[in-house]
């Protein structure tokens, strides 16, 4: 059976890779704390189950040492000039769009095939337990969304290289140049996300539930579902990601007062809760996989560019995710 160690493990040699390659490249004058900073980065994932937490945080803190000195340095990497890329462009035209959209048409596919699927639909009951092998499930269910999704990034990168005829090397070289421009900000979920179980740990979701049994009138849903739902986005641009907000702010908020006290729909708040820290996800830099790669892969000049186009929209759902709780999840 496939496990999330395999996903480790893919991740873990794609960053050997970069190491590398960081390594060899010449024209970077800072190749070999640049190779070593991914190399670390890569034993995280190859290793981290297995050497302790000591030699996590000494990891980390190595790391962070080589970003915070200014150890990373952008490597030079043959590519494609503008004009071969709109050339490229005109040639394929929207076919271009195929490999990204192999990722999660494959990974929605692959998650239903993994645990498969029970569904009322208009055609009647339909039920499927997910592929197996001698009674023994293709993959590990509670992982199935990651682990489809790595399958899909390999079709997509297979099939990018199939269709433009790049070298074997491309999707490697190319890989790296982005790392380089995104520099340190590339940990950041990862970071971050761990950062959401130690506040959560740590009880700061209780110090948020006592702000908010003062600020909080105790007959006023709109309003607890409005701090609730603010609140979400508030510590999602704090965190840089949504599921490091969630735990906080349902414990604080969410279980004892949207819930318990005023009888919400647990399902409702929790998934409308959660799109309303995605728009938090849209309004901050240290989301960098959704705002920070974007400008990289733009080459935009403001590094923000992305978060300033993308405002307006989150603040317009950030208010239609509050009224759609107050609505439906309390019925």
């Amino acid at each position: 059976m496939i496990t999330i160690h395999a996903v480790y493990i893919l991740v873990g040699l794609l960053f050997v890779a970069f190491a590398y390659l960081s390594f060899a490249d010449r024209g970077n004058p800072k190749r070999y704390t640049t190779g070593l900073f991914w190399g670390l980065f890569a034993v995280s994932f190859l290793a981290g189950d297995y050497i302790g937490d000591l030699a996590n945080g000494v990891l980390v803190l190595s790391m962070a040492l080589i970003a915070g000195f200014g150890g990373l340095g952008i490597g030079k990497v043959a590519t494609t000039s503008a004009e071969e890329r709109k050339a490229s462009s005109v040639r394929f035209g929207n076919w271009l769009f195929l490999p990204a959209l192999l990722i999660p048409l494959i990974t929605l596919v692959g998650t239903f095939a993994i645990k498969g699927a029970d569904w009322n639909t208009w055609f009647g009951h339909l039920k499927f337990d997910g592929v197996t092998i001698n009674g023994v499930p293709i993959a590990d269910p509670d992982k199935a969304t990651i682990i489809a999704l790595a399958f899909g990034a390999i079709v997509a990168v297979c099939a990018a290289v199939a269709m433009l005829r790049q070298p074997l090397s491309a999707p490697l070289q190319e890989g790296r140049r982005l790392m380089d421009i995104i520099g340190w900000a590339a940990l950041l979920p990862q970071m971050l996300a761990s950062l959401g179980a130690v506040f959560a740990i740590a009880g700061v979701g209780k110090v948020v539930g006592d702000i908010a049994t003062q600020v909080v009138p105790a007959d006023n849903l709109f309003i607890a579902v409005t701090v609730y739902c603010v609140g979400m986005a508030a510590f999602t641009m704090i965190m840089g990601n949504a599921f490091a907000a969630f735990p906080v702010l349902t414990a604080g908020v969410g279980i004892p007062f949207l819930i318990q006290h005023f009888g919400g729909e647990p399902a409702a708040i929790a998934s409308i809760g959660m799109l309303a820290g995605f728009c938090g996800t849209l309004m901050t830099p240290l989301a960098a996989n959704f705002n920070i790669v974007p400008a990289a892969l733009l080459d935009l000049k403001d590094r923000n560019g992305v978060i300033y186009a993308q405002i307006p929209t989150a603040l317009a759902m950030l208010a239609i995710n509050t009224l759609l709780m107050y609505v439906l999840a309390f019925r």
